[in-house]
């Protein structure tokens, strides 16, 4: 399967149909792929949109989406014959489904760019589904004191009001923004000349590929439900977004 897939959602999170043209089709797994998509293929923590493909007046479920090399597979659903290369083709997301998960990723975000201003404490990992989430930071000791003060801390900047910023940079650019190096930017493949980027205005600046709010006070209120310790230095946070 060839052809390389316009990825619409990294500049436009807010893309809720599109058109297209298939330019590749694989009948064994029901998978195509197009020459441009707002379908985000998971990644980061964040699981891939679903939605629906229309072409040749047959409408199909996306029921996954995986980004393969310079492509994004979307399998298809349904029993009805598959398109053909070369048809065109109009996406819808479930778009329900997409903003609450740009609304976990963006409070994922102000939970990292909180904790690491306030505490210093890198993220070691983490995982989110649509309004709830974890994440994994470096603390050695975590008690309720603390996850509450993180809490009031996170929704403080929820009413901050501040503007998400994305960014496509060069590498190199890239490489020379400090509060990246947490994110691990340094295990980034060579062949990626460019990183995407996003910036919690006046709070956090993170190497990012997923789909996020363009303001923090569309996020709505973040709640630390639950706290446990995963190690030595690392404890686990779990939040949901009301």
């Amino acid at each position: 399967m060839g052809g390389m897939t316009e990825l619409l959602y990294q500049t436009d999170s807010y893309l809720k149909e599109f058109t297209a043209t298939i330019t590749s089709v694989d009948a064994e797994t029901r998978a195509v792929i197009l020459d441009r998509s707002a379908f985000y293929p998971g990644g980061g923590g964040q699981p891939c949109d679903l939605g629906m493909l229309e072409t040749g007046g047959i409408a199909y479920p996306v029921e996954k989406v995986k980004k393969q090399g310079d492509n994004v597979l979307h399998f298809l659903g349904g029993s009805a014959p598959l398109p053909v290369a070369g048809s065109a083709s109009h996406g819808t997301l479930d778009w329900v489904r997409r903003f609450e998960l740009m609304r976990t990723h963006s409070a994922m975000h102000i939970l990292c760019g909180v904790v690491w201003r306030d505490y210093g404490a890198k993220v070691t990992g983490g995982d989110m589904d649509p309004l709830k989430g974890r994440m994994d930071f470096e603390f050695e000791t975590m008690r309720g004191e603390l996850v509450r003060e993180i809490e009031m801390a996170v929704n403080h900047e929820v009413r901050q009001s501040r503007e998400v910023r994305v960014n496509i940079l060069p590498r190199e650019e890239a490489f020379q923004i400090p509060d990246l190096i947490r994110t691990k930017i340094n295990l980034l493949p060579e062949g990626i000349m460019q990183v995407r980027t996003v910036e919690i205005v006046g709070l956090d600046l993170q190497a990012d590929g997923g789909t996020h709010v363009a303001n923090t006070s569309e996020v709505g209120i973040i709640k630390v439900v639950d706290y446990k310790s995963k190690g030595a230095i690392n404890k686990r946070i779990y939040v949901e977004v009301e």
